[in-house]
């Protein structure tokens, strides 16, 4: 059964407020939003399994800890997961990297695929899909089924904002998938925009609006 973690540390707390703030620029937008996927990462890979291997310092030999054959993928979804990816390399920098493309049908309101490249062997890999919001869960709820239709079977989620009705969809579509949110927000509004949330993400983070 998946596990729904909400970050508690200080300084996702701290930056999380500075970037809900109007006049914070994109630059300091996108370079804060970037920390924010780095110190998500560094808990949702705090389970990874190590292994012992012996070494040598320059003293002598010793037995270290290392992950344990570990194969990473990260996997944004289009446009704005794109600003989680550097601070997610920073933190995981052998991992792969794939893409997912999404838009909202009008007429539908449903997600639509138009883009999706993963690496050749995400099926053996622990994949990170990454999206800063999770506002009513359709985009990652049909990434997600697109990852798994792909043979994807380690999948974790994070966000740096949700609303409790994404969680609850992403939780019902995919009960075996780990979420990792840095603030859970209050609820959604008419236009589905989280509440107090932070705007557009995406568009805070490539300065389009």
């Amino acid at each position: 059964m998946g596990r729904v973690m909400v970050m508690d540390h200080p300084l996702i707390q701290h930056k999380i407020g500075y970037i809900r703030r109007c006049e914070t620029g994109t630059k300091d937008f996108r370079q804060t939003i970037s920390e924010i996927a780095m110190l998500i990462c560094y808990e949702a890979t705090r389970d990874l399994p190590l292994s012992d291997v012996e070494i040598e310092t320059p003293i002598c030999k010793t037995t270290v800890k290392e992950l344990k054959g570990k194969k990473m993928a990260i996997v944004p979804i289009l446009r704005a997961g794109l600003g989680m990816v550097d601070g997610m390399l920073s933190m995981i920098p052998a991992a792969k990297i794939g893409h997912i493309g999404l838009y909202r049908d009008p007429v539908t309101v449903k997600p639509v695929e138009y883009y999706c490249k993963l690496p050749a062997d995400c099926d053996e890999r622990e994949v990170f899909v990454v999206d800063p919001m999770l506002a009513t869960g359709g985009s990652c709820v049909a990434a997600i089924d697109m990852l798994k239709a792909r043979g994807c079977k380690n999948i974790r989620f994070l966000c740096i904002i949700a609303a409790p009705e994404g969680v609850k969809a992403l939780k019902e579509a995919h009960p075996d998938v780990d979420i990792y949110i840095g603030a859970l927000d209050e609820k959604l509004n008419e236009h589905s925009y989280i509440v107090p949330g932070l705007g557009d993400a995406g568009d805070r983070i490539f300065g389009t609006k």
